[in-house]
């Protein structure tokens, strides 16, 4: 976190300093698990569904933070002092809110101390800000897009799915007054959500992904998760871009409902960077992007020179699905927006070799000749779809593809027939065995055996430890295998054990 006083993090908060020197600068990390703790850090103990962070605070003072943010006073442990050298203490009526203040704070600071930078070839370089929300795909864009960024300043992005009301507030007061980019990830479970992360961090750009079912059960169906997504582009000033999934119509309508400038991207003809020729085999995801024209002088000085050709740009990835074409699309897009020409973005993907850990991850280390992909740690109607369809397109005339399939979870209501579509999928793509995991997940397993003129063979399994005693005696040389399911129901560790990965 920059340096701030104590007076300064309470103004900011709200709240009233307990213990501790106005005067006394903080800028340690934020942290809200007092285990992450560390000398100067700060620790927000907020109150949670299983536990309260009250608990902890002698812990996180223990550990040498330099202030800890309370809803009540906590006695602190002895040493613990009122001069400045221990820990300092602030309540505050929410923690929550805290959080989110101190992180609108810190963003707005950095936002201003950046305003006149230059880079080294003394072009503009403030702080550029991006927020990124679908049903699918934000982890991934995410860190496709660090990857490109970091190549061109310090970059401050998430690590894994730091996407929540608390999650996301933290990655943001990770950056310094020398961070050039931050890429926020912004996820919800309900109406609201996106948009105060929003209001915390004022993106220049804000991408929308998909409207899919994820999460569907905690939003009440697909109306509800439009709305919920359309947050981040209605509150977008007339100043900031609003980048679209036009091949989403869900998406693509969002244009009338914000004051921002709007850039489409996609395969359909109405995009401005448009997408062709997208490939997928066992080596990865092949295609092209093309950016529109750069033509007036404004825009020229954005993106670091004139263009009276559109821009085409032949991407290579060493991940595998055509769905992660999108994901790569947005970040390119985005990157060229912020003046990274498509050539150095594509060059920068073209080292990832995985999108995330157990997001269609190819596994080779364990049965000699079996592949399996392990893309266990999410899963959502729209994600499953596309999974199971990269499987039937990377495996070879002689091969075997092999679904291992566990609960897609919070759908709610729709639950069972969305599995029910996933297990008629399985017949229709022709996948040669499916092996289905775990009570939630019986209704894809009840479809599949329902269809028939299917030559492959479902087999349902009640517990992971069986299913990967199964696997073991089931799959052979020339088998690919897909393990697909929402972190809940832990496949993404029957993955790992299948495909030899023993971290």
């Amino acid at each position: 976190m920059i340096a701030l006083t104590l007076a300064e993090i309470a103004t900011a908060i709200g709240g009233e300093l307990v213990g501790g020197a106005p005067e006394q600068i903080v800028d340690g990390s934020v942290e809200t698990d007092s285990r992450l703790v560390g000398p100067g850090s700060v620790f927000f103990a907020l109150l949670g569904e299983e536990t309260d962070g009250h608990r902890f605070v002698p812990d996180a003072a223990g550990a040498g933070a330099a202030l800890v943010v309370t809803e009540r006073a906590v006695d602190l442990p002895e040493g613990s002092d009122t001069e400045g050298t221990g820990t300092a203490q602030i309540v505050v009526a929410d923690g929550y809110a805290a959080l989110a203040a101190l992180a609108h704070e810190v963003v707005s600071r950095v936002r201003a101390s950046s305003a006149t930078r230059v880079d080294e070839h003394g072009r503009p370089a403030p702080l550029r800000v991006v927020g990124i929300t679908g049903s699918n795909g934000k982890t991934s864009t995410k860190n496709m897009l660090r990857t490109i960024l970091e190549q061109h300043g310090a970059t401050v992005a998430p690590q894994g799915s730091f996407n929540n009301h608390v999650g996301a507030p933290v990655s943001m007061l990770r950056i310094t007054h020398d961070t050039r980019f931050l890429v926020v990830e912004m996820g919800a479970s309900g109406t609201g959500h996106i948009a105060k992360l929003v209001s915390i961090a004022e993106p220049d750009v804000g991408v929308v992904l998909k409207v899919g079912l994820a999460h569907a059960g905690e939003f009440g169906g697909i109306e509800a998760t439009q709305r919920a997504k359309s947050e981040m582009v209605t509150d977008l000033p007339a100043t900031a871009t609003a980048l679209l999934n036009v091949d989403d119509d869900r998406v693509a309508s969002m244009r009338a409902i914000t004051d921002a400038t709007v850039v489409g991207f996609g395969t359909s003809a109405g995009a401005d960077y448009r997408i062709a020729g997208v490939e997928t085999d066992r080596s990865g995801t092949r295609f092209t992007l093309t950016a529109p024209p750069v033509l007036d002088e404004a825009a020229a000085d954005h993106v670091g020179g004139t263009s009276p050709v559109p821009e085409t740009v032949d991407v290579r990835l060493a991940i595998l699905g055509e769905h992660h074409a999108m994901n790569a699309s947005a970040a390119l897009t985005v990157a060229h927006l912020w003046g990274i020409p498509l050539a150095a973005g594509a060059e920068a993907l073209a080292s990832m070799t995985r999108a995330e850990r157990w997001r269609m991850e190819l596994l080779q280390g364990g049965p000699e000749g079996v592949t399996v992909i392990n893309d266990a740690y999410n899963a959502s109607p729209d994600s499953m779809a596309a999974a199971l369809r990269t499987l039937a397109q990377i495996v070879r005339p002689g091969e075997r593809s092999v679904a291992v399939l566990g609960e897609m979870a919070e759908l709610g209501e729709f639950s069972t027939e969305e599995h029910d579509r996933i297990g008629r999928l399985v017949v229709r793509l022709g996948i040669g065995q499916l092996v289905v995991v775990g009570p939630g997940a019986a209704p894809i397993h009840q479809a599949a055996t329902l269809e028939g003129s299917w030559d492959g063979e479902s087999v349902y399994i009640e517990d992971v430890d069986d299913a990967v005693h199964a696997l073991q005696e089931m799959v052979r040389p020339g088998d690919v295998v897909l393990v697909k399911s929402s972190k809940s129901a832990e496949l993404r560790f029957l993955g790992d054990r299948l495909g030899g990965v023993t971290e």
